[in-house]
């Protein structure tokens, strides 16, 4: 995935010693993770997602079953969000240069973002009875919004499966918790203020039995001509989201689905993203960025209670 991990948890009772059962679990965990970069990576030329990105036919292809979860997913979260969700913005993303290739030298013409907007648009995706077909041979999936935060949820099932039930679970910043540390003390995530330049912390989170997934355009962008591009592309447009939203923090059972939905608020932008979170009781923190240079915060009606007071 390009990216770190880190795992604390705390082992079951078991007649192996700690360290035993952490180097059994811990060589679990590696494989299950080697398992997703082989189905959903789009850098490995033969995963399951680059097969299905290189075939130029229109005929079904049946998935595997993670294949099929992280698609599936990644549709219903199209649905929801009203299309902000898209994981066939692939062509736009590297066109912008924020894909496998490099930034490009100039900034794309709306000639060339309408043509890769043509190669795009999850409804030319069709997923049925475990089997995925495309309309445009050249419709290139990317499940890099959902797919790290899957990740997160299949470690923890790892630990789950292991009697391990009090754990923190963290890939590249996504990540999912249960239970409590020692003393019954509740697990706290920092969230991280939305400044490129240092690392420090903006709040302090309290989720529970939660996947938390933040997304933002404050590290991965370029600046051109006096402009700043972000990252994240607004499906509709083919052009880099341009709002006061500098960052998202959602909290969902799932963190594949947390993930999707942090990136999908980015994309809608504070005042529909705050309605959505809270016509679907979803919790959020939304961070923008003032005129002024201030940062405000606002949460949806359901993120009230994680918020740590301590």
């Amino acid at each position: 995935m390009g990216t770190t991990y880190s795992i604390s948890y705390y082992p079951t009772n078991s007649e192996m010693s700690d360290d035993e059962v952490t180097s059994d679990v811990h060589q679990q965990i590696k494989q299950r993770l080697l398992e997703v970069n082989q189905v959903a990576s789009t850098y490995i030329p033969d995963s399951e997602l680059s097969l299905f990105n290189q075939s130029l036919g229109d005929e079904p292809v049946a998935l595997s079953e993670d294949l099929n979860t992280l698609v599936a997913e990644s549709i219903n979260l199209a649905e929801l969000t009203g299309g902000a969700l898209d994981v066939t913005v692939g062509p736009l993303v590297n066109l912008w240069g924020f894909g496998p290739d490099k930034v490009p030298n100039k900034t794309p013409s709306p000639e060339e973002i309408t043509q890769a907007r043509a190669r795009s648009g999850i409804s030319k995706l069709h997923l049925q009875n475990g089997k995925l077909s495309k309309e445009t041979p050249l419709l290139y999936v990317d499940l890099s919004t959902i797919a790290k935060g899957f990740g997160v949820d299949e470690v923890a099932e790892v630990l789950e499966q292991n009697g391990i039930h009090h754990y923190l679970v963290e890939i590249g910043g996504e990540i999912r918790v249960k239970g409590t540390k020692a003393h019954a003390e509740p697990w706290r995530v920092a969230i991280e203020k939305p400044i490129s330049t240092v690392q420090t912390v903006q709040r302090i989170l309290q989720p529970g039995n939660n996947g938390v997934a933040t997304s933002g355009d404050y590290r991965n962008f370029f600046e051109r001509d006096g402009k700043r591009y972000s990252h994240i592309i607004d499906p509709k447009t083919g052009q880099p989201i341009n709002h006061r939203l500098v960052s998202v923090t959602v909290l969902h059972p799932s963190c594949m689905i947390a993930d999707g939905l942090s990136t999908s608020f980015m994309v809608l932008g504070h005042e529909k993203a705050m309605a959505l979170a809270n016509k679907e009781n979803i919790p959020a923190l939304f961070i923008e960025k003032l005129p002024d240079g201030r940062f405000k915060e606002t949460f949806s009606e359901a993120m009230q209670r994680y918020i740590s007071r301590n």
